[in-house]
């Protein structure tokens, strides 16, 4: 699809939040590097047009330095449809969720055992020491360097998300930390959705429709092989879940040093246990993570090939809140997307 030099996709182009007060919103992405961008609003009747959501509409974008991914797009509704997924569980369908890259993960649990202890409503797990890659190489503690992450969950009524923070090792183009943010975090790096589907037949959505480059595939974490996973996806023991990654054409499907942050994880649950449906509180019009958007050149070839797919809900291209040209979809899995025209 993409070796049409008229056509191309990045990796993803904004997360959008709904929130109630977007002074309190912003001033709590400030603290991880965020600031304000472009402002815009619609109408109820284009909102519904772009969004299925029959509500006027203000927004915010918020950049990261010169980021052109990873953004976050806040979203006011007049009239809220949901109150989104909140704290509830990682281990539902609908779920999604947005990673950052920080240097100082300690500072962040500090702030969140502040928050606990003045009764914030807000779940997270300690920062547990994950391997990523060769998991199978022995090292040997206080004499060869170790390799990993701290990884923690960090869940609160508008927000959810995954902080890690890299020991051993750096990838160039896999997150650019604010130095200046109080927190020392990084644009999102990579955004998650939970799916169940043994047949792997819904993920070639992201592969043939929207031409995305699978760059992680059946990558199995259980119970026993990692406690950050355990604790941010419940797992009971014997539980696993399969990892597919899809990232912009770009990339490379195989050197990790080539990685590009904008990624798309998709954790994959056996049919044979039973999850929860939550599409409903994570779509447009719900309060907290709803949507997330994808950014083209070419966006009418886009329109054109999600016609043609198993997509259902498409929407006709009409102009955003910032005048982009613009049109939302659900996807196979079950979940909301909106793609939005390069400038």
């Amino acid at each position: 699809m993409n070796s049409n030099n008229n056509t191309r996709i990045g990796g993803i182009y904004e997360v959008c939040i709904g929130v109630t007060n977007a002074i309190s919103a912003i001033q709590y992405w400030q603290q991880f590097g965020y600031r304000i961008g472009e402002i815009g609003e619609l109408t109820a009747t284009t909102a519904y047009q772009l969004y299925r959501v029959n509500s006027s509409l203000q927004t915010i974008r918020l950049d990261h330095q010169n980021a052109d991914h990873g953004l976050i797009r806040l979203m006011i509704w007049q009239n809220p449809t949901s109150q989104g997924l909140g704290i509830s569980s990682m281990k539902v369908k609908g779920n999604r969720w947005a990673t950052t890259l920080t240097a100082d993960i300690l500072g962040i649990l500090n702030h969140a055992e502040a928050a606990k202890s003045i009764g914030e409503i807000i779940h997270y797990t300690q920062p547990n020491w994950e391997i990523i890659y060769n998991k199978d190489q022995k090292t040997r503690p206080f004499v060869e360097p170790l390799v990993g992450v701290r990884e923690m969950l960090l869940l609160q009524p508008l927000t959810r998300q995954v902080l890690f923070q890299r020991f051993g090792y750096h990838v160039p183009d896999y997150g650019h930390i604010n130095h200046h943010a109080p927190f020392q975090t990084s644009q999102f790096t990579h955004m998650g959705i939970v799916v169940q589907d043994d047949s792997k037949e819904i993920l070639k959505f992201y592969e043939e429709t929207l031409g995305l480059l699978r760059v992680r595939d059946d990558v199995e974490t259980t119970y026993e092989s990692s406690l950050a996973a355990r604790e941010i996806f419940e797992l009971n023991p014997g539980e696993n879940f399969i990892l597919t990654a899809f990232d912009h054409p770009r990339s490379s499907p195989t050197d990790f040093m080539a990685a590009q942050s904008g990624r798309l994880y998709i954790i994959r649950f056996p049919e044979n246990i039973t999850l929860k449906s939550r599409f409903a509180d994570a779509q447009p019009g719900s309060l907290g993570m709803c949507l997330y958007t994808y950014r083209v050149q070419g966006i009418e070839t886009y329109w054109q090939r999600v016609r043609e797919s198993a997509a259902t809900g498409i929407t006709e291209i009409v102009n955003n809140e910032f005048a982009e040209m613009s049109f939302s979809f659900v996807a196979p899995d079950g979940y909301f997307w909106n793609i939005v025209e390069s400038k």
